[in-house]
């Protein structure tokens, strides 16, 4: 089946959905279109994918984190790179004038944070459009997204995060706590932990038969039919965004304020800079930092002063296992235990093992084996 014939089909359902008369008796067909539309765009998505030719953003992560900064062209993303990075990005005020994506890293607090300019991110990027695939590839591999707009101008944000979420990416959202067993026999088994406000057993068998003939489901949280089909396609990313208003101060403050609560009312975290007059970006580190969720680990050689100059640098959540893994790769293998005071300790100096969960500002020792 060629990818028209595919995309004639995907028409043909929406077509029936939207003239499909929405009450409870029709919500468990309509969940099935719905489920059988993004098995068969998640289809189109491979074929054009593996069909696709040029070389893409070979940039390889490094660092402790990777940010990506997007933004619709000649909203001032390369002088904002410049201005957190000791990069070199190309900057005019003219469309496209980044062409590939540029690395940066920021050092701060102790972090080396990797911070990708990408090419402006225009509307029809998820269908190829302005080198869109390949950007929106390169936003599927960072830790954190950041939406640059313009305060001068209405923003793009809805168009942007529209774009991500027609290419799989869910942001600011956790994955959905479903586990999915398929099985060999006994059709479509339906079990919950909490009580479901949006699905009922009949709605779930219908969008998960889309997917699967025999399997055990089980959902621990309540969640929607959109989340449920999410978990079924697996290709979708979960990560966090924030927005920066970029060009604070060409406009009143009395503007500024209007167009950051807007934003926030959305449910967005926002900040407000202006990258050429270097206003703010202090600020701006700090939140990138924040909303990695990054941690401060001070390491403490035995029989040596802690070391505070050269934090290790982990995620919030990360255990003592975490630890050893970024240091060396003998270190889990020859562990032994360790020794760690500060915020995550039950007293002054605690024994702990590979499975402690670790807090910023905690002084770790470790104890290996010789």
């Amino acid at each position: 089946m060629d990818t028209s014939s595919v995309d004639q089909q995907i028409k043909d359902i929406e077509d029936e959905i939207f003239n499909t008369q929405k009450n409870k008796a029709t919500e468990h067909h309509i969940g099935k279109l719905k489920a059988k539309i993004a098995r068969l765009k998640e289809e189109v998505d491979k074929r054009k994918s593996s069909g696709a030719k040029g070389k893409g953003f070979a940039i390889k992560k490094s660092g402790d984190a990777t940010v990506g900064l997007i933004g619709f062209p000649s909203i001032g993303k390369s002088t904002l790179l410049n201005q957190l990075t000791s990069a070199d990005s190309k900057v005019g005020a003219y469309e496209f004038t980044t062409l590939d994506a540029i690395p940066g890293m920021m050092k701060y607090n102790g972090a080396n944070i990797q911070i990708l300019d990408l090419p402006g991110l225009i509307s029809g990027a998820s269908e190829g459009k302005g080198r869109g695939r390949e950007v929106l590839s390169a936003i599927r591999n960072v830790d954190l997204i950041i939406f640059m707009i313009d305060a001068q101008h209405d923003d793009h944000l809805k168009l942007m995060t529209d774009e991500l979420h027609r290419a799989g990416l869910r942001l600011n959202q956790k994955r959905p706590d479903v586990v999915i067993k398929r099985t060999g026999e006994g059709g479509l088994s339906v079990n919950s932990t909490v009580k479901l406000s949006h699905l009922d057993e009949k709605l779930i068998k219908s969008i998960s038969s889309e997917y699967v003939i025999n399997a055990d489901i089980l959902i621990r949280e309540d969640i929607t039919e959109d989340q449920l089909i999410d978990v079924f396609i697996e290709n979708r990313i979960y990560v966090s965004a924030f927005v920066v208003v970029n060009k604070m101060d060409l406009i009143s403050n009395h503007k500024l304020n209007q167009k950051i609560k807007e934003i926030e009312k959305l449910g967005w975290n926002v900040i407000s800079i202006s990258a050429s007059n270097n206003m703010n970006i202090e600020k701006l580190q700090e939140m990138i930092f924040k909303e990695l969720k990054l941690i401060c680990i001070y390491m403490k050689p035995v029989g040596k002063q802690t070391d505070y100059d050269e934090p290790l640098i982990l995620h919030k959540e990360n255990t003592v296992e975490d630890a050893c893994r970024k240091l060396h790769r003998n270190f889990k293998r020859k562990f032994r235990y360790a020794n760690v005071s500060g915020p995550s300790a039950k007293h002054d100096v605690q024994k702990v093992g590979l499975d402690h969960k670790l807090q910023d500002g905690d002084v770790l020792t470790i104890i290996v084996w010789k």
